[in-house]
């Protein structure tokens, strides 16, 4: 269910819509493969990796994950293995979330471009959106939290919708509208707390509202 806070006045419609999305936990349920990465990666390092913890908190770059378990001089080759071994473990797991599709879609439908904005390495989000059948209008990838907000200002979005108190961050530096959904490891009231405008329960709900933003900035 929504939140029941008054829904935020929009900006007038003085540019066309922009929404960015996030993508793990926001369009994609990527725990499986994220999960089935690190036990490769563990397999062949040697290092444990507890993966049930790891993919509890999906959000934040790799490299602050991988720093749980390697030492600091090892963190960097480490990543660049995950990324390597990604491909081939972590794609065909992966699904998308309810409603994923159809807010991609309603964006378009209402004149307006998606973009993902996500702290995975882009060529791999990319592979992701591919096998999924999901087609933003562009894809920026490396960027966490309050960096997200350059590209979101570059693509004009005027609205972000991610699952983690990082996107809420992300959202809040570009000017853009927080809209949060709790598929990802973070509950309503701490995506709240972080300034989130709008909470979902997820992107079933997303379409619904966004057709109401619209009118809205058509009125404003």
């Amino acid at each position: 269910m929504a939140s029941t806070a008054p829904r935020p006045t929009p900006a007038p419609r003085t540019a066309p819509l922009t929404v960015g999305f996030d993508l793990d936990m926001t369009l994609i349920d990527s725990r499986a493969g994220i999960a089935a990465t690190y036990r490769a990666l563990s397999a062949e390092t040697g290092v444990h990796i507890d993966d049930a913890l790891v993919v509890s908190r999906i959000g934040p770059p790799l490299e602050e994950e991988l720093a749980h378990w390697f030492p600091a001089a090892e963190v960097a080759a480490a990543g660049d293995r995950y990324r390597e071994l990604y491909p081939d473990h972590a794609i065909a797991p992966t699904t998308a979330l309810a409603g994923a599709r159809d807010s991609v879609a309603e964006v378009r439908a209402l004149g307006g471009r998606a973009i993902v904005v996500t702290a995975k390495y882009e060529p791999n989000a990319k592979l992701h959106l591919a096998h999924l059948g999901i087609e933003p209008d562009a894809v920026v990838g490396w960027l966490w939290a309050e960096a997200k907000g350059e590209a979101l200002r570059e693509h004009g979005a005027q609205v972000y919708v991610g699952d983690h108190t990082g996107d809420v961050r992300g959202a809040r530096a570009a000017g853009a509208l927080s809209v949060a959904v709790t598929t990802g490891p973070c509950d309503a009231q701490e995506l709240r707390a972080a300034g989130a405008d709008v909470v979902l329960d997820g992107l079933t709900e997303f379409p619904a509202w966004l057709r109401a933003f619209e009118a809205d900035r058509a009125a404003a």
